[in-house]
């Protein structure tokens, strides 16, 4: 077991101390925001806030440029999300977990794409395509545009998005010596397969509390 730690560890020989805990306090605050999107629970963007926030810093300096603009994006749609999870249907009513519609879905796709298409141009303008982990992670940049999207809006759906990227994503990570990051995603796999199972069981209850 004392092998496995030294080789975890011996991937951030030469990474400023800094970096490292920042790394680790990313991790932490994004297993937070995780868990409380899966309890349903406001505090899913504060946190996200914090996380998404760290990982900008720490994902531009390992260029991971897809990812970067992901979290980017994630800090903003952070505040989008908070703002429509507090909105009413009644006067005691919170608005509740709903499935996509046909028009939704087909707006997924767009955004699939076109995050596809934004990012594919950042990565060849810049001249970052030198390596296959360019590639991933301009496919999961889309894919994890659609999730975060999805959940601002509350839709079931959003997981399964979480799900697949974050699959993807712990090789990813690991291959770039991310090793917290990547045990993060595994650990995130898992908590989104419980997320899904969650919020399908409260599908279309409106909740009375968002501190759950």
């Amino acid at each position: 077991m004392s092998h496995i730690f030294d080789w975890i560890f011996s991937q951030y020989d030469g990474v400023p101390t800094l970096d490292i805990v920042l790394e680790i306090i990313s991790v932490v605050f994004s297993l937070l925001s995780v868990w409380y999107s899966k309890r349903e629970n406001i505090l899913v963007y504060p946190t996200g806030l914090i996380a998404t926030g760290l990982y900008v810093y720490i994902l531009l300096k390992y260029s991971l440029l897809g990812d970067m603009l992901i979290n980017a994006y994630y800090f903003v749609m952070c505040i989008i999300g908070w703002y429509l999870w507090t909105r009413k249907v009644d006067k005691t009513h919170f608005i509740p977990i709903t499935k996509t519609s046909i028009k939704e879905k087909n707006w997924s796709f767009l955004l699939f794409i076109s995050a596809l298409v934004f990012v594919f141009l950042i990565y060849y303008v810049t001249d970052r395509y030198n390596t296959w982990t360019a590639y991933v992670d301009t496919f999961t940049t889309a894919i994890f545009f659609v999730g975060m999207w999805l959940m601002a809006k509350k839709k079931l759906e959003n997981w399964i998005y979480w799900i697949i990227g974050d699959i993807i994503t712990v090789p990813l990570y690991w291959y770039k010596g991310l090793i917290f990051s990547s045990l993060l995603f595994a650990v995130l796999t898992i908590i989104a397969i419980y997320g899904y199972r969650a919020w399908k069981t409260n599908l279309d209850k409106s909740p009375q509390t968002l501190l759950k």
